[in-house]
């Protein structure tokens, strides 16, 4: 039911375009209108509120939704790497995400959407996705014995499809483009529990987890910046929503910049942020953030500006170069976690990562995790602009899950 009086102390459900409230149903992904929805802003913790003896995400759990559960599902995701490393032209702290239990940062929303889900009796679930989301939500529908299927477009990377089968989830190939496979699952979603990464609001519970995670990670400080890829901008939201409730709470003096890259072959929200038109669409090798228009694009231009932040379109050369230079530093990273990476000299040119400042670069998943564009790039055969992309990547697609 639609909310009438938000001023209460309990959390709820806000559409943020419109302003209208509901309650807290995990069940609830969207508006009556069709708008993105998000879980009000929750009190944040102090240091004292982090429960130290829980090894996962979890243990930032009185920041979480009480309507997660007793049990949460959980596989041990977060409390992943923070490493130094010199690079282009001064210190970053790169966070390795691909430690999380699927190899992506994916599973982070997935423990709190599942957790979520399950504690509201969900047995059965559909998701649409074309890569790390679906195998992220396979695995966690799977922990919490909810029977989870995946919709794909023609074209899924068969690495990912065959992680989320070993899952045990059932995998439906849709005809057509990415757009087609969402269109499919928001058709089907009348009948069954919807759990789409993109658009839960538990989702992003999860991914703000990282900024918490940040905090604690540097002595309960906020870094100055933090350098993330997006496709759907997940982890950008995620980190305005956390940042955003410890500067509340007293806990950080202010919202660290929050710096986005995304390859110049695909960059709506680049575009948005700076106030130009879109560029024409092409393939890119970051195929995880191929999505021509984020359905939550407004909120994610709004963050980046909360923060004082900045956006760079990023060559595929630079992509590709740079994946190149983190798997020779040791880092093995999916070329779309290595556009982050590659957009640190563009940030530094403009004066947004400055000497002195601690800087997080977000490396969103493992090269594992997607094969062929990996040896393509590997191999010399990835020399073009969007070499070894995956297919459906290019501008008739709209594909991708949105690396972050």
């Amino acid at each position: 039911m639609e909310r009438q009086d938000p001023r209460g102390t309990s959390p709820y459900l806000v559409d943020a375009r419109s302003g209208r409230t509901y309650d807290l149903d995990p069940l609830r992904w969207r508006g009556e209108d069709g708008a993105p929805l998000t879980v009000s802003p929750l009190p944040g913790l102090t240091p004292s509120g982090v429960d130290t003896g829980t090894r996962s995400l979890w243990r930032y759990r009185a920041a979480l939704p009480a309507v997660c559960g007793e049990r949460p599902v959980s596989l041990g995701e977060g409390r992943t790497p923070l490493i130094e490393r010199a690079w282009d032209g001064g210190q970053v702290l790169f966070k390795l995400e691909w430690f999380s239990p699927t190899g992506s940062f994916k599973d982070r929303g997935s423990s709190v959407m599942i957790s979520a889900l399950a504690a509201g009796g969900v047995r059965e679930a559909i998701e649409d996705s074309s890569g790390n989301g679906g195998s992220s939500v396979a695995a966690y529908g799977a922990a919490a014995g909810i029977g989870v299927t995946i919709l794909v477009p023609e074209g899924t990377s068969p690495a990912k499809v065959l992680q989320t089968r070993a899952y045990g989830a059932a995998v439906e190939t849709v005809p057509g483009s990415r757009d087609e496979t969402a269109a499919e699952a928001l058709r089907r979603s009348a009948g069954t529990c919807y759990a789409g990464h993109n658009w839960h609001p538990f989702f992003l519970q999860g991914t703000k987890t990282l900024a918490y995670e940040l905090w604690e990670d540097l002595g309960f400080q906020a870094p100055d910046a933090v350098v993330t890829v997006a496709g759907a901008g997940s982890i950008v939201l995620g980190c305005d929503l956390g940042f955003s409730e410890l500067l509340t709470a007293g806990q950080i003096p202010r919202l660290p910049r929050l710096l986005v890259a995304q390859p110049a072959a695909c960059a709506p929200l680049h575009a948005a942020f700076q106030g130009t038109p879109t560029p024409a669409f092409g393939p890119t090798i970051a195929e995880g953030t191929a999505i021509r228009e984020p359905v939550r694009k407004p909120e994610v231009v709004d963050a980046i500006r909360r923060s004082g932040g900045d956006t760079v379109a990023v060559p595929e050369e630079a992509i590709m170069a740079a994946a190149r230079r983190l798997a020779a530093s040791g880092l093995y990273a999916e070329p779309t976690s290595a556009t982050a990476a590659a957009a640190v000299a563009l940030f530094r040119e403009r004066g947004a990562i400055r000497d002195g400042e601690t800087t997080v670069v977000v490396l969103t998943g493992s090269g594992l995790k997607a094969p062929a564009a990996t040896d393509r790039l590997f191999s010399g055969t990835g020399t073009g602009a969007g070499a070894g992309a995956g297919a459906g990547a290019g501008a008739g697609a709209a594909a991708g899950d949105g690396a972050a």
